[in-house]
């Protein structure tokens, strides 16, 4: 029998640079010329993101942040260390990195081979070079980054095919529809919320020789197309509805692949830790906010669900909840509560939440048990 450990953490991709950068998309949308005047001023923000910001765009705010982010992680990671997974199960989203217009699935298990990676350059898209966008997230010139790490830095992820072969056939045969792939379609690597997934556990660079097998959802839904891997483009604050995808995954569905998963690792021979990769609620998915700051007050609502064990509250929550709210990347964290209530657990044995209106977003972080 299998032995589990559960994990969440975040991936913002900001951490990875420096803390100037790191309140650089509150920067950047205040100069959204759809953006109302009113959202403009400063003294219309709530209080306590008024005094994240401070006289400084939240840059005085940025070293407590991470230093409350990091301080999570080496718990993570210690535990890490101390279960020796034969391998981790991440789910992640897909930010139009492999999900773009040729297909998007609901679930796509990557069996890929061991990979190596440059997280410093540019990304392109691996059927067409030339596309817009096809830098995703992490294209373009590369700037400082938070270890001060070359350009040519080079992250070696082992793989594990045959586990990952049999995490699909397994859930295949619990009646979870989910997709697979031996190879990235677009994304030459892994996308940012696996491999900022792997960077943040090994933040303090003590090594990282743990396969990897990916899992990705589709969070993004009826924006993964229209908001091409960012934010609503410009003019936009509102979209139709018939120019909008469809839908992603129910939160109740996402759990119940959650669980199955959890069943199907129950009944293999490997140690495992299953890790939801991804921050909550994100400003700039949360157009009721026009994109300033996310859904904190839901937020926080959630994440003392999760601590008392109270799956039902998170079973409840529906699709369209989960837009209005900015906490798509959070469905990476249901599958992580269907696979936990699965387990027989009651509330996590160690959680962390590090709350900001200036940041994009709110992070928090847990652990179950190995079961």
């Amino acid at each position: 029998m299998g032995e589990i450990l559960g994990l969440g953490l975040s991936h913002y991709p900001n951490l990875r640079g420096t803390d100037d950068a790191m309140a650089g998309i509150l920067r950047r949308n205040l100069q959204r010329p759809d953006l109302p005047e009113s959202s403009k001023d400063i003294k219309s923000w709530p209080a306590a993101m008024q005094e994240e910001w401070g006289n400084d765009e939240g840059r005085s705010a940025a070293p407590k942040h991470r230093a409350e982010f990091v301080k999570h992680l080496r718990e993570l990671r210690k535990r890490v260390d101390d279960f020796k997974p034969d391998f981790v199960v991440m789910w992640g989203d897909d930010q139009y990195e492999n999900f773009k217009e040729d297909v998007i699935p609901a679930f796509c298990v990557y069996a890929y081979d061991d990979m190596d990676i440059y997280p410093y350059h540019p990304r392109r898209d691996r059927v067409n070079p030339a596309a817009a966008g096809s830098t995703a997230v992490t294209g373009g010139e590369q700037p400082a980054n938070a270890w001060g790490e070359s350009p040519d830095t080079l992250f070696k992820i082992p793989g594990k095919r045959e586990a990952a072969k049999y995490l699909a056939r397994g859930l295949l045969g619990e009646k979870i529809d989910t997709a697979y792939a031996y190879e990235p379609l677009h994304y030459d690597g892994f996308s940012h919320a696996f491999l900022n997934g792997v960077m943040y556990l090994d933040y303090d660079r003590k090594g990282w020789d743990i396969p990897l097998v990916a899992m990705a959802i589709n969070c993004y839904g009826s924006r993964v197309l229209v908001n091409r891997g960012g934010q609503y483009p410009v003019g936009k604050i509102t979209v139709p509805e018939g120019d909008l995808d469809p839908p992603s995954p129910s939160p109740e569905r996402v759990m119940e692949m959650g669980a199955a998963v959890a069943r199907v690792l129950k009944r293999s021979p490997w140690r495992v830790a299953v890790v939801a990769s991804s921050s909550w609620s994100h400003a700039f998915l949360t157009p009721k906010h026009h994109f300033m700051y996310p859904d904190v007050e839901e937020d926080r609502k959630l994440y003392d669900a999760m601590v008392r064990g109270d799956y039902e509250y998170w079973r409840n929550v529906t699709e369209p909840e989960v837009v209005d709210r900015g906490e798509q990347e959070v469905l990476n964290w249901w599958a992580l509560q269907g696979a936990m209530e699965e387990l027989g657990h009651k509330e996590p044995s160690y959680h962390g939440y590090v709350e900001s209106y200036v940041m994009n977003s709110n992070k928090a972080f847990a652990a179950w048990d190995p079961r």
